[in-house]
């Protein structure tokens, strides 16, 4: 049967195939993003995305006791690294229906991303959202949608009641959709890359990168580009998964070689809350990833607060994944890297919770 009006082969049906639980990766599928695939997103990207700076400090080199080299994504387009994959997921599809539309479901920065590059690429786009979603979130999603074309539009939905999946395959049906998920497709990888692209020309000669992980779209493409540069100079360098503590399903399967789920998971990092991996996060993770850290809530707060106070850096809790999991690696001696590079996936940090994190932080930083 072949796809409706708008909706792109390479896209997923109406209702994406979930991985199953329990199994293991499918390897044939580690090969579907790779550093020409980066490079090109690159090039879509190129005069929408910011560039995004590099910050060092010597409070945080003393501290760690190594050069950190900070990627900050938190002043990326919508405060998050997920403009990067949903642009390139909108500009890709657009190469190859001039005419199509899109449906994706989030709640929080990949809606966002999809609604700013709706507006700025003249996509229409249907984004279905909780109704319980942070307001500002959706505020926020509904203002960027404002500049799509005719049709475009915020859908709510009951998450007490309805499957977000179901409610956007029902829509991207009746209206011949293509539906971008938030992490678990190749054009969203390949925009994920494009930070560590972007990285490793500003930072040179990194001997590791330490990368938040919640569904695995930006692990899975900073290790596909970190690795295929790395090659090309003759050098390696180690990719590290960050996860907290509480939902460290990633760090789990990459462990056993078999898929696990954390439903969920109580933690602040609410970038970090998605229950599992994707078929493609899984297996490029498999193939590319070194190793997977994981991190309290104390530490959390701590990274939150040590960006606030002595980097002067918002980053929100999912954000600061990396640098928490590298400080905590540098104290226990599980890293020993001279030049490490962190990404700071995002900035959009809730003020009201500050009081929280400083209660949650509890006694010394571990930052010094």
């Amino acid at each position: 049967m072949s796809p409706r009006p708008g909706r792109s082969s390479r896209y997923p049906p109406a209702m994406p195939v979930a991985p199953e639980i329990g199994s293991p990766p499918d390897m044939s599928l580690a090969q579907a993003v790779t550093l020409a695939d980066v490079r090109r997103a690159a090039e879509r990207l190129a005069g929408l995305a910011h560039r995004t700076p590099v910050v060092t400090s010597r409070t945080l080199d003393r501290a760690l006791g190594c050069s950190v080299f900070l990627k900050c994504e938190n002043l990326q387009r919508v405060g998050a690294f997920k403009f990067r994959g949903a642009t390139n997921a909108l500009a890709a599809l657009r190469e190859r229906d001039p005419h199509a539309g899109v449906l994706t479901y989030s709640s929080g920065n990949h809606a966002q991303g999809v609604a700013l590059a709706a507006a700025l690429l003249g996509v229409r786009a249907v984004i279905v959202m909780p109704r319980n979603a942070p307001g500002v979130k959706l505020a926020a999603t509904r203002e960027y949608l404002a500049g799509a074309p005719r049709g475009s539009r915020v859908v709510l939905y009951d998450p007490a009641a309805e499957v977000r999946e179901a409610v956007g395959g029902r829509i991207a049906d009746e209206e011949g959709l293509a539906i971008v998920p938030p992490y678990d497709h190749p054009d969203v990888i390949a925009g994920q890359g494009t930070a560590a692209l972007e990285f490793l020309e500003q930072a040179p000669d990194l001997d590791a990168v330490y990368v938040p992980c919640g569904g695995g779209g930006l692990l899975s493409g900073t290790a596909v580009a970190s690795k295929g540069l790395a090659a090309e100079a003759g050098r390696t360098v180690r990719i590290v998964g960050a996860e907290p503590a509480s939902a460290d399903d990633a760090a789990r399967s990459l462990r056993s070689g078999r898929l696990h789920a954390v439903q969920n998971p109580s933690t602040i990092a609410d970038g970090a809350r998605t229950p599992y991996l994707g078929r493609y996060t899984f297996a490029l993770a498999m193939r590319h990833v070194d190793a997977m850290e994981t991190v309290s809530e104390a530490r959390l707060a701590d990274g939150v607060l040590f960006a606030l106070e002595r980097l002067k850096l918002v980053v929100e809790s999912s954000g600061v994944l990396g640098l928490a999991a590298l400080a905590e690696a540098r104290r226990e001696g599980r890293e020993r890297a001279e030049r490490v590079g962190v990404i700071l996936s995002g900035g959009n940090l809730d003020p009201a919770i500050v009081p929280e994190l400083i209660a949650l932080r509890g006694g010394a930083s571990v930052f010094g």
